[in-house]
């Protein structure tokens, strides 16, 4: 019994060391993922011009940044991405999802501002410059809207203004061809329109002369003559002024 008992406890002895000597060697966990240099990388990326790379990065960080600090700068970081590859719809879209995902972050109010100034770069004038401008003037009221404490202030209400300038020289441009094409109608309606919207627009004198001088050629003199004093009154040094004048003496002989 004792030489059985041996040779049984032998025999486990072996097995254990067989198992022991075939085992797997172990493997070294896995490094904890900084999400921090991950950020600092991909930055480093897009100054590189690699955008690909550096919002294949950006994702990444998005997915597995457990301390929720970096996903959300992780994603304005994908539409400044595409702002600087030129790509603005893009860009836009980006910028939209961070509003949906992070509407109360404190980079809130810059995702919104560079929406409207996506649109507002694509300004060139009033004729290809219109569509630009009502999609910018219209994220820039938003933004006033939303985040009334925005740190864009100082700039924000010269580029309204500038947005209402190329939106209201369209207006104009517009009733100046239906001026000239004898749609006199046409062109008070866009006149008077563009008159009433946008009040400050630089280019006013203009608008007032040929309001009035398309109420003369419908022959409707009591608002011509409205129109042109207006004008002569309000800019005494513009160079209309002289043949507004000239007009008004022939309404009133």
């Amino acid at each position: 019994m004792k030489i059985v008992r041996k040779f049984d406890i032998f025999f486990l002895l072996l097995i254990l060391f067989i198992i022991s000597c075939s085992s797997k060697p172990a493997v070294k966990p896995t490094e904890t993922f900084d999400p921090e240099k991950a950020f600092a990388k991909a930055n480093e990326q897009i100054e590189k011009k690699d955008y690909e790379k550096a919002r294949a990065a950006f994702i990444e960080i998005k997915s597995r940044d457990m301390s929720r600090n970096f996903a959300p700068l992780a994603q304005l970081r994908i539409a400044d991405s595409y702002v600087k590859e030129e790509e603005p719809e893009l860009a836009v879209a980006e910028y939209q999802k961070f509003l949906e995902a992070y509407p109360d972050h404190k980079y809130a109010s810059y995702a919104q501002y560079q929406i409207a100034m996506v649109y507002f770069n694509q300004i060139e004038g009033a004729e290809r410059g219109y569509s630009g401008a009502a999609r910018a003037l219209e994220e820039f009221e938003k933004l006033k809207k939303m985040f009334p404490r925005n740190p864009y202030k100082d700039v924000l209400d010269l580029r309204i203004e500038k947005c209402k300038n190329t939106i209201a020289e369209y207006g104009f441009l517009v009733g100046e061809f239906y001026y000239k094409k004898g749609s006199y109608n046409a062109a008070i309606e866009r006149f008077e329109g563009l008159l009433k919207k946008y009040p400050g627009y630089k280019g006013e004198a203009e608008v007032l002369f040929y309001t009035g001088m398309s109420y003369k050629n419908l022959g409707k003199k009591d608002r011509a003559s409205e129109y042109l004093t207006r004008l002569i009154e309000k800019y005494p040094g513009n160079k209309l002024v002289a043949d507004a004048k000239k007009e008004l003496a022939r309404i009133r002989p």
